[in-house]
């Protein structure tokens, strides 16, 4: 179930909310991830800091109408794509949160499903689809070279 543009948009903005409260302390801020919990039964996403301070909230009533057995890998997808979107934009350059700093997926009692996204200056967070084959290709690689 994909989320509308305008859904989409209310996401983005309480991030930048979200954000933009972290900011407001001024300097450098020692924060290391930022929670995104999505609700399926309120049908919200609550965003926290490290001290499970509510820094922003915003409703997405498709949610609520989501099959609770594959809720959350369908919403994992959709957060992640959001957030990436913020990071290519370029809305995570000006910020003074210490690096690294992530954002996670959470569910309700705060246990963490996910990294979304890490925010590093060296570092890559690199999906599971891309490696996927990766071992199969390597061991080739290793045999064509033993062989020669």
């Amino acid at each position: 179930m994909d989320l509308d543009k305008a859904t989409r948009n209310s996401i983005v903005s309480a991030l930048k909310e979200a954000l933009k409260k972290l900011e407001e302390g001024g300097g450098q801020i020692v924060s290391t991830d930022i929670y995104l919990q999505p609700m399926q039964v309120s049908g919200e996403l609550v965003i926290y800091n490290d001290d499970d301070d509510e820094l922003a909230h915003v409703l997405v009533p498709v949610w609520k109408e989501m099959d609770a057995s594959d809720f959350y890998s369908v919403v994992e997808p959709q957060l992640a794509t959001i957030v990436g979107g913020l990071e290519q934009d370029g809305a995570l350059d000006s910020l003074s949160l210490l690096k690294p700093y992530s954002f996670v997926l959470v569910d309700e009692d705060h246990e963490t499903l996910s990294e979304l996204l890490l925010v590093d200056d060296d570092t890559m967070l690199v999906s599971e689809s891309l490696l996927k084959g990766l071992d199969d290709e390597l061991d080739e690689f290793l045999k064509k070279l033993l062989e020669e």
